[in-house]
């Protein structure tokens, strides 16, 4: 009997940052050979990160890839590197993974199933393999797929009849709730059918929108999870597995605990949020604390991801401003100990309203004043991003965004969206799974009906359905899919559905202009939800 240990690298790697990626791999591949590893396994596109979206089309992508790999080969190192990079042959580019074993590149396998839905796109810049790839890995007959060749059952049968007794599969396969069950299912149907062990490795971090949760496992032939590794975090860790008279074993080891849904949805908002303003470079983040829910749960988030000395939070009152706003918002900043200001907006909306006064003489008060009100908090969020280097954090929900219920160049004004795909609902389940940790978020932010407080004894209830009865209806419609009709025949009054659906339709305009923010949903507003603005379009069938 001999023993294959395989190091499994769940690591983050910076999109375009090739010199720094293949850096990080020599590191942890020299140190899993020092601690015993036979292999070390990557992530789909290491070298390049993933997505590389249409920095694949830049002909100088192919030689900084080709100049890694000589790197890679060049260190001679005796323990086999399997990761993945994009790859030019004869003109065409293939999402590979290659094997590098004592100076060369012993051989590499091309994905076979691209993904083209949701948020992938890679028939836009790959072309797919056709054949599987097996190779010796200390004597065991060893097969390669890329993410999403895993999901469909060919090439797991090419790598049996091509006589493979284990399967490693490289990903970069993005967060959704309920994704890290599902891929666990899959899995062990999938080793089951190819009679072998499966080793998957997936990368962790944030990018731009998607976030990858990590969570890399393995499973035995029969189709047991036997290992995990903890989501939301960097790890590389080893695995053994038995061979013995053309048989793999794979015991049961470590298995990192399965997160429950409310915490893995706020361990994503984290790793959003902490990977892009670290990877971008900020200094800090900058907020408009408004004694509100969502900007709470948004400073929260901001804090767990980045420390509080790198957090400030603004109060930026107004005569509709209520006393509980104000103290809510102090209490909250103190409790978490971020940097703390009150500059009132009052100044500043008395001058634009003098200003506009002689072209706005005999025009009734309308939502132009509420919508000034955010737009003079904008320019002070923007004023102080300016000078501190600071990124401004918007703190809109998905509920909100969806029907417009948002301020172009107010309220949306910043460059990151904490909350852009946690439906209203989800925001208040979040922030009291939050306070079970620590109570940051005062109760009665929790408790007290949302308002935007543009207005006396405004409340979000006055112009929108109860957000129980709107997420719903935003999920069947922008999640689901689903028609104007079909929503009302599951008892929604038409009323209230035919409006919540125009709005949804008539507010393209103003989502095509918000800043970026994690997903977290089968279908966010960003890369997987594209509808034009400009169209005739009536959800009514």
């Amino acid at each position: 009997m001999a023993t294959l240990n395989i190091a499994l690298a769940q690591i983050n790697p910076l999109v375009g940052d090739i010199p720094g990626n293949t850096d990080r791999i020599l590191t942890e591949a020299s140190r899993a050979e020092a601690a015993g590893a036979d292999a070390i396994l990557f992530p789909e596109l290491t070298l390049s990160g993933y997505p590389p979206e249409d920095l694949l089309l830049r002909p100088s992508l192919s030689l900084r890839i080709d100049r890694a790999l000589d790197r890679l080969q060049q260190a001679g190192l005796g323990i086999t590197i399997i990761l993945g990079y994009p790859r030019v042959v004869a003109g065409r580019v293939f999402n590979m993974a290659g094997v590098i074993r004592r100076g060369e590149l012993i051989c590499e396998y091309a994905k076979q199933c691209l993904p083209n839905y949701q948020v992938f796109d890679e028939v836009r810049y790959f072309v797919p393999g056709d054949t599987a790839c097996v190779f010796d890995l200390s004597g065991v007959p060893t097969a390669l797929t890329i993410c999403e060749d895993i999901w469909h059952p060919g090439p797991m049968e090419q790598a049996r009849e091509a006589g493979a007794k284990l399967m490693l599969n490289l990903n970069a396969s993005p967060f959704h709730r309920g994704k890290p069950m599902e891929r666990e299912q899959l899995l062990a149907e999938r080793a089951r059918q190819g009679d072998m062990p499966i080793v998957y490795v997936n990368q962790i971090g944030g990018q731009d929108e998607l976030v990858f949760d990590g969570g890399s496992v393995a499973v035995n032939r029969e189709g047991r999870l036997c290992r995990r590794l903890p989501a939301w975090e960097e790890a590389v860790e080893h695995l053994q597995l038995q061979w013995c008279e053309s048989t793999l074993d794979l015991a049961p080891q470590a298995l990192a605990p399965a997160q429950e849904d409310l915490e893995s949805v706020y361990q994503a908002l984290v790793t959003g949020t902490r990977d892009y303003v670290n990877k971008n470079g900020f200094k800090g983040v900058v907020l408009g604390l408004s004694g509100g829910i969502d900007s709470a749960l948004t400073l929260a988030v901001a804090v767990d991801a980045l420390g509080a000395e790198r957090v400030t939070a603004i109060m930026m009152p107004f005569r509709y401003t209520s006393e509980m706003s104000r103290t809510d918002a102090a209490d909250q900043a103190q409790r978490m100990g971020v940097q703390y200001h009150s500059l009132s907006i009052e100044p500043m909306y008395e001058s634009f309203m003098s200003t506009l006064g002689p072209v706005f003489e005999g025009c009734p008060r309308d939502i132009t004043e509420e919508n000034l009100q955010a737009r003079c908090r904008g320019v002070l969020l923007m004023a102080w991003s300016n000078k501190k280097g600071d990124l401004v954090l918007t703190t809109g929900n998905k509920s909100e965004l969806a029907v417009g219920y948002s301020t172009l160049y107010g309220d949306m004004a910043g460059g990151f969206d904490v909350l852009k795909d946690v439906p209203k609902t989800l925001v208040f389940q979040l922030a009291r799974h939050r306070n079970l940790r620590s109570e940051v978020i005062p109760p009665n932010v929790i408790t007290r009906p949302p308002s935007a407080e543009l207005a006396p004894d405004q409340k979000d209830e006055d112009s929108l359905p109860p957000y129980d009865q709107l997420d719903q209806i935003l999920a069947l419609y922008v999640e689901q899919d689903c028609s104007a009709e079909a929503i009302i025949a599951r008892g929604f009054p038409r009323s209230d559905v035919e409006r919540v659906l125009r709005l949804v339709d008539l507010n393209e305009y103003k989502r095509r202009q918000a800043p970026v923010g994690v997903r977290i949903t089968q279908r966010g507003f960003g890369r997987d939800r594209r509808y034009p603005i400009t169209s005739g379009w009536r959800a009514g069938e």
